[in-house]
């Protein structure tokens, strides 16, 4: 029997892209549409998808046929042209996540990463980790893993690889969580983002409880809880704990070194007594725990540590993950996904472990984020920020709709401002981009931060252009 043909709406996005590609690599002949594509933004990337074998079709439903399953992001909302004309002609429809994860429990072994934070990164590290040794994971993350993206491939936010070793990202946010069973669950850390902590709870309690190895972090509350009760319930066997200095963890990472683009630790396995030096080529201490987070999760299907400890060396990132664009008049760009206070604390503190003002350009990935976390937002910059560190912001990325937009970037600013941090809220990018080019010196580091927006790196690339020039 043939494969069905797949309509994907919204295809360019993050998570829709590599898993038309998965999809595709199965046999199946890939359509799709995308608001993006309509608008002319980000041409290249649907230059390539066409490249690749895929059938593109404006958004407003006259691509649909009824004997194809649509695929649509989380919410089936018949606003969206596409949607509408699949329910009219009755074709099947499923979400990203319904799709995904009947893919990947379709797998024998399977890697599910979930978090608040650091998914994309250890789902990457994961990723590099296998393939170096030879077990060929198709891979589904959010995000571009370095080590994988080469001219033909620029989007490489997925992997395919065999059948029978699915390694994912799993979104909590929207629930979807609970459609996962994993052979591993990792969870990174669990923190306020989008749904009340009980919820949270039990999500991430029944995603553990349904894999046969949990990979936890002992430096985060809620997750040293999540051990603790699978050790409560007589499943102690089953955990698999990773942390930073504390050698009640299997894995834990001793005499962390910051180096100017890594860090240099020392592992140790609880288990067998061992003790390894380790390099990483990505900074920060938060990396440090991604990096036990995937040496756990690897561990768990039977790779070797050292082995994986030396693949982590040539790990080269995730794109847009304090990924350095280039350096113009003694000036550094970096490009940063930092989104939300804890990725955002996370970044600023690894960023001031060496000398060097910071420039940031925060661009708010949409209004209600803003409203949810106002004063998170206000405390993490206002007090991680130094006296002379300069935060610009535009106004949210709008792309119409019935958003509530009580909260802008002047709130935020302003709130940062009475606290003694300078912070200035303008119109739009173009404007921060005319500001920082006017604000920088030699020995600053401009940052380049937010989510949800491709253009934002083509954006990093022109402020070098401009110090260059």
């Amino acid at each position: 029997m043939s494969e069905p043909s797949y309509f994907f709406c919204g295809i360019g996005g993050s998570g829709m892209l590599p898993l038309a590609m998965i999809v595709q690599a199965r046999g199946a002949a890939i359509e799709g549409s995308d608001r993006s594509l309509d608008q002319g933004r980000t041409p290249e990337k649907f230059d390539w998808l066409r490249d690749h074998g895929v059938t593109l079709h404006p958004q407003d439903g006259s691509g649909i046929r009824a004997d194809q399953i649509v695929v649509a992001t989380g919410a089936v909302e018949a606003t969206v042209p596409d949607i509408g004309a699949a329910k009219r002609l009755g074709a099947t429809i499923v979400t990203r996540p319904e799709l995904l994860s009947r893919i990947f429990n379709a797998a024998p072994t399977s890697i599910g990463v979930a978090g608040t934070s650091g998914k994309s990164t250890i789902t990457g590290m994961i990723a590099w980790i296998l393939s170096q040794a030879g077990r060929q994971p198709t891979v589904m993350n959010g995000a571009v893993m370095r080590n994988f993206a080469d001219a033909d491939h620029p989007f490489a936010s997925a992997l395919v690889g065999g059948a029978d070793l699915f390694v994912a990202e799993v979104d909590e946010s929207d629930g979807s969580i609970a459609r996962y069973d994993p052979t591993v669950a990792v969870v990174s850390n669990i923190s306020l983002d989008h749904k009340s902590m009980e919820e949270l709870r039990d999500l991430f309690g029944g995603f553990t409880g349904r894999a046969r190895t949990a990979v936890l972090n002992l430096d985060n509350v809620e997750t040293a809880a999540l051990a603790q009760t699978m050790v409560d319930d007589g499943r102690g066997e089953a955990v698999l704990t990773f942390a930073l200095g504390n050698d009640a963890a299997d894995l834990a990472a001793h005499d962390l070194k910051p180096l100017p683009t890594g860090m240099t630790f020392d592992l140790v396995e609880r288990s067998s007594g061992a003790r390894m030096g380790a390099t990483l080529n990505v900074p920060g201490a938060h990396n440090v725990a991604n990096a036990l987070a995937a040496l756990g999760a690897v561990r768990a299907l039977g790779v070797p540590l050292a082995d994986a400890v030396a693949s982590l060396e040539t790990f080269a990132g995730i794109k847009r993950r304090m990924e350095v664009v280039g350096t113009a008049n003694g000036v550094t760009i970096i490009d940063d996904f930092a989104h939300n206070p804890d990725k955002i604390a996370a970044s600023v503190k690894t960023l001031h472990a060496f000398d060097g003002r910071l420039l940031i350009l925060f661009q708010p990935h949409g209004f209600g984020p803003l409203k949810l976390m106002k004063q998170e937002f206000i405390d993490t910059f206002a007090g991680l920020m130094r006296t002379d560190d300069v935060l610009l912001m535009p106004e949210p990325v709008y792309y119409g709709g019935t958003t509530d937009r009580s909260v802008g970037s002047e709130d935020i600013a302003s709130g940062i401002r009475a606290a003694g941090r300078d912070a200035q809220a303008l119109h739009d990018r173009a404007a921060c981009g005319d500001r920082l080019i006017e604000l920088s010196r030699p020995g600053d580091r401009i940052v380049i931060m937010g989510a949800r927006d491709d253009t934002l790196s083509t954006f990093a690339a022109e402020i070098l252009g401009r110090l260059g020039a």
